[in-house]
């Protein structure tokens, strides 16, 4: 018997005790199923080529959400000349902001839930199909029907799009390509009026609408044989609805507060203040039921912390100060400067191109920078500057369009910085949440400071003027040159006071570590 028998003799066997051997045998024996489990190996990197298509297709997508805001405006007097309805014209444009604004949360925390494939194909199919009733309506309240469930489609872009580039995209290169977004949403905001106008004079005004078929088509084609190579991080679990009824319900009253609010119902009317009284009680009880649901639409929590609500008041300030100077400098433009209409429009070029400038060198920045907040909090100070040179000098054209384009510049930094700093705060199942609460609030700051800049020249001025998509017809109110600079120093400081508070929350915003490559530097050799 050599060495290694009398190791496994009988004599040297250890026996189990008994009661380990009973709880041993108790054991199941079955053997446990893991086809629902996730794979161990990370899934493989998309390639260049396929983040390059999936990015096209999305920028495609994002486009059309952005011609859409703004194409309908120059077509309007057309429409009403058809339907021989000039009272309901503007219902046209707010209904369809109305439901983009409502309904942006909700894609977003969908998104998270059911995937972002899912939530894309049914956003495009909302505003394809709204934009074949929108062209098809045989009156106007088909019209505005039509159009708020073109909103409902396109308020469920942009959150998806932002969503789906975290999941394709490091948030360290993420800058960059936000930047680009922001670019084509400029362009889409410029376009939109050229096209309409073209559209209702040269052909017809439902062409607005046939147009948006041939681009969601390529940008489907492009983007769904390509979805399914995007990682998955959504969770499956149960719908709050109603947290999202009361979340979206809030918003759409807020919302005509806004919109009615100094126009159509004096601001202290009781109407007014019925709506407010509304408004304000379905936020309560939007906070009283997320605060007792086991999960709920919107995590409060998500809300809270040091870079959510910094980030959140950054952006929204940023988008509300172009937004509002977007909507009232037209007026400026025509009254102080003597402009007619067309070059008004041209004058906010600057405002809207340059801040897409600023997004890029963000963007720039964020890939190659450790601290990458330091540039929003340099560009809006930069921004903040600008607006008080606006506010406390006189300037010929010339001079307003350089310091205006200055001033978006510094602005334009912030938008890349707050969207990447929001997603890379929560874990990755929750993207889609705080993006699409991200676009909801910002769609609210906007509203809420294109009211305010209105409510300021309304005091400042004393008398009613056409604001918001009437500036055509400023030419009729005799308001003289001097009053107008005056109230506009007002408007001027309001935007001021905006880049001001944007920074200071990027200052105290925490500035957490941005996973993804680095750019290298270029190192020099020893000699």
């Amino acid at each position: 018997m050599n060495k290694f028998e009398r190791q496994t003799s009988s004599a040297d066997i250890q026996t189990l005790p008994d009661d380990i051997a009973e709880e041993l045998s108790r054991l199941p024996s079955e053997v446990i199923s893991v086809d629902d489990a996730p794979s161990i190996a990370p899934p493989a990197p998309l390639s260049k080529d396929e983040v390059r298509t999936i990015v096209i297709s999305l920028m495609l997508t994002m486009f059309l959400a952005a011609l859409d805001q703004t194409i309908v405006a120059t077509a309007l007097p057309t429409i009403g000349r058809q339907f021989h309805d000039v009272s309901n014209l503007s219902w046209v444009i707010t209904a369809y902001l109305l439901a983009s604004t409502a309904v942006a949360p909700v894609f977003g925390t969908l998104s998270d839930i059911y995937g972002r494939r899912a939530m894309i194909i049914i956003s495009l199919s909302l505003f394809v199909a709204g934009s074949v009733l929108c062209a098809i309506a045989p009156n106007m309240p088909m019209l505005i029907l039509a159009r708020g469930l073109q909103g409902l489609g396109g308020g469920g872009i942009m959150p998806v799009v932002q969503t789906v580039i975290s999941d394709v995209v490091s948030p360290r290169e993420r800058g960059q390509y936000q930047a680009y977004f922001s670019s084509v949403w400029m362009v889409g905001g410029i376009l939109g009026p050229v096209i309409g106008g073209v559209f209702a004079e040269h052909l017809h005004w439902s062409m607005i609408f046939w147009i948006n078929l041939p681009l969601a088509a390529a940008a489907i084609a492009l983007l769904l044989p390509n979805m399914k190579k995007i990682p998955v991080f959504h969770r499956k679990r149960k719908v709050d609805w109603l947290g999202g009824v009361l979340l979206m319900a809030s918003a759409v009253v807020f919302m005509l507060v806004l919109t009615w609010g100094g126009s159509r119902y004096p601001w202290l009317s009781p109407t007014v203040l019925a709506m407010v009284g509304g408004a304000v009680a379905l936020a309560v009880s939007f906070v009283w039921h997320a605060r007792r649901a086991d999960e709920p639409f919107l995590p409060l929590p998500l809300l809270t912390g040091s870079v959510a609500p910094f980030a959140l008041t950054a952006g929204g300030c940023g988008l509300g100060a172009i937004t509002g100077l977007t909507v009232q400098l037209p007026l400026y433009y025509e009254q102080v400067y003597h402009l007619t209409a067309s070059e008004a429009g041209l004058a906010l070029i600057p405002l809207a191109a340059v801040s897409t400038c600023g997004a890029a060198i963000a963007g720039r920045t964020m890939a190659r920078a450790k601290h990458y907040k330091r540039v929003a909090i340099i560009g809006t100070s930069w921004a903040a500057l600008c607006g008080l040179g606006l506010t406390l000098t006189t300037l010929p054209l010339w001079g307003l369009l350089t310091l205006m384009a200055a001033f978006a510049l510094g602005l334009g930094t912030t938008f890349p910085v707050c969207v990447v700093s929001l997603q890379n705060s929560v874990a990755r199942p929750q993207v889609g949440t705080i993006t699409g609460a991200m676009n909801f609030f910002r769609s609210l700051m906007s509203s809420f400071t294109v009211a305010a800049f209105a409510a300021i020249l309304l005091i400042a001025l004393g008398i009613d003027v056409p604001l918001a998509g009437e500036h055509h017809a400023a030419g009729a109110v005799a308001i003289p040159t001097e009053d107008m600079r005056h109230a506009f120093r007002y408007v001027f400081g309001a935007a001021t006071a905006l880049m001001s508070i944007a920074a200071l929350c990027l200052i105290a915003m925490e500035e957490r570590p941005l996973a993804g490559p680095t750019a290298k530097q270029p190192v020099e050799m020893a000699e």
